[in-house]
């Protein structure tokens, strides 16, 4: 099942290892390079679980690789996991991609820290008009492919909050 997308971009994709799938060999590496510099401690055992099924290694091998090697090899991975997937999309935004965060907060109005919501930003309701010219704002920004994975990434992560996302608009993507 596909979840239509706002605007005229791709169709969401419905859980973080098939939007994980999707991306090229460079953005995975640079997700797991960023996940790997401050490993979320939850994810930790299930990320080296995937590292030691993705080269048969022993866990105590896998927990001795550098951060660069435990990088490559979970970038390389194509289901580490729905937990471990939501992770590593997080950090790619979290690394690279914080222009991309900052731009699409600041033009929704909604406050936070280094494109990180603030926690007043919970209870802030958002409307489709400025989602809409929110979405125009980054798309005129930044690649589109980016644009893409960032919005189905907010809804994987909050599909309550970012569910506006799924509706269709008129909005004219770049």
């Amino acid at each position: 099942m596909i979840i239509p997308l706002y605007s005229a971009f791709m169709p969401f994709e419905p859980t973080s290892v098939r939007l994980w799938k999707r991306l090229g060999p460079a953005e995975r590496l640079a997700a797991a390079t960023h996940f790997w510099k401050e490993p979320p401690a939850g994810v930790v055992g299930a990320a080296l679980g995937a590292v030691v099924r993705a080269r048969k290694l022993r866990p105590q091998a896998a927990r001795a690789l550098a951060p660069e090697q435990q990088a490559k090899i979970l970038s390389s991975v194509m289901d580490p996991g729905e937990s471990v997937a939501s992770f590593l999309l997080v950090a790619l935004h979290l690394g690279e991609r914080r222009p991309l965060l900052r731009g699409f907060l600041d033009a929704l109005g909604l406050p936070h820290e280094d494109g990180v919501l603030k926690e007043e930003a919970d209870d802030v309701t958002i409307d489709d008009a400025k989602i809409g010219d929110a979405v125009k704002t980054i798309g005129e920004q930044f690649p589109r492919e980016q644009v893409e994975v960032y919005l189905n990434t907010l809804w994987l992560q909050d599909p309550e909050r970012w569910d506006v996302l799924t509706k269709t608009s008129g909005v004219a993507a770049s």
